[in-house]
């Protein structure tokens, strides 16, 4: 609980130090990847239609049910007639048609078809309707409590409404433990069925801002224009989301101002000891030290003035008693920039360490003894 308040109260005073920044959306997030710490908010919760950048979480569940072996890229789906009749963006698809997952979901990053992105929902779940179930499951499970889904492509539907907030939660899901997604929403151009069906990607992002990395547009005439927009540079990724702009030109310019903020103003430094950290002694334990690693919280997002000023001390446990548990805190490690305290990150046991039986201490007992005779 301390660390959780910890992190909550930084990412609330990064925040606060947006203030000043303008986005003409009416609402709107920018979030760190790594930490999940969101450097700017307006009207966050605000529940709105998404529109296409639903499929943010259409994407997240065939990525995940690609990992867990249900489906492959090379999987071969064949276009439901359901499928088949979805109006919006699309690759027209016809009835019987068979197309891989891999062109599939290129077709739902790139040209964000409908078609497809019902296709694949029918692959993971038997029916859009047995999809919609986990997409609202999922979304439970990452906290997006402003969200309810009605179907897999953000056409409208009374009561299909999220915020900037969930897009963020749901985005960075994505892109933290699905990397290669990047594989598809970074593609400008391509083509399906050998050349016949041209792609251009709708996020202008990827063509006109440096490091963008995705993700996902949105627009409807309700839903206006929406966007989760990511971008990467010196090994921060950050996410962007916008929701509602009145053109899709204003999003995007709210997208970059947000990005570009983020990019001049943070840094993300990853901790690592100056030196090695020394094994520590374990009594009565079946070996005589456990050495200690760092434990979570190692990325830190800093401004970046304070970046380039950090310094460490690491306070370390003289011994330990056995049983030591892989995780069990042996110290801390501080990290400062000028007076300030940034961070306090865990050392922990980096394995366990048994404790020694009688039997086991007995035998010790007669070696020495041995030993010493």
């Amino acid at each position: 609980m301390k660390r959780f308040l910890t992190a909550l109260c930084a990412a609330m005073m990064l925040t606060v130090s947006a203030g000043a920044l303008e986005v003409s959306a009416p609402s709107a997030v920018l979030m760190e990847k790594e930490t999940g710490t969101v450097l700017y908010e307006k009207d966050a919760h605000a529940k709105l239609e998404p529109a296409s950048v639903t499929k943010v979480m259409t994407l997240l569940l065939t990525m995940e049910a690609i990992d867990a072996g249900q489906l492959s890229y090379d999987t071969v789906i064949t276009a439901s007639a359901h499928a088949c009749s979805m109006g919006g963006s699309q690759i027209w698809l016809e009835e019987n048609e068979q197309m891989t997952v891999n062109d599939m979901l290129k077709a739902v990053c790139v040209v964000s078809a409908n078609d497809c992105a019902v296709a694949l929902a029918e692959a993971v779940a038997g029916s859009e309707e047995a999809f919609v179930e986990k997409m609202n499951q999922r979304a439970a499970e990452l906290g997006m409590n402003d969200t309810t889904f009605k179907n897999a492509t953000g056409l409208p539907a009374e009561g299909h409404v999220t915020s900037a907030w969930d897009i963020a939660l749901m985005s960075r899901e994505l892109i933290l433990n699905h990397p290669d997604i990047r594989n598809y929403t970074t593609i400008w151009m391509d083509s399906l069925r050998d050349g016949k069906s041209e792609l251009v990607n709708t996020n202008k992002l990827i063509r006109f801002y440096e490091g963008a990395t995705g993700l996902k547009t949105g627009s409807t005439d309700s839903a206006l224009y929406c966007l989760s927009g990511t971008a990467e540079r010196d090994g921060m990724e950050l996410i962007s989301v916008i929701m509602k702009a009145p053109t899709s030109a204003q999003r995007f310019d709210d997208a970059k101002t947000l990005l570009s903020y983020g990019f001049s103003t943070y840094a993300l430094e990853t901790i690592v000891p100056q030196e090695a950290l020394p094994p520590i002694p374990v009594e009565l334990g079946t070996q005589a030290t456990v050495q200690p690693v760092l434990g979570e919280g190692t990325a830190l997002l800093l401004e970046k003035a304070k970046a380039g000023q950090l310094s460490q001390s690491v306070e370390l446990a003289e011994s330990a008693a056995a049983p030591v548990a892989r995780g069990d805190t042996l110290g801390t490690l501080t990290v400062t920039a000028g007076e300030e305290t940034v961070a306090q990150i865990p050392i922990v046991a980096g394995e366990d360490v048994a404790r020694v039986t009688f039997s086991q201490m007995f035998t010790r007992l007669l070696r020495l003894a041995f030993l010493g005779g």
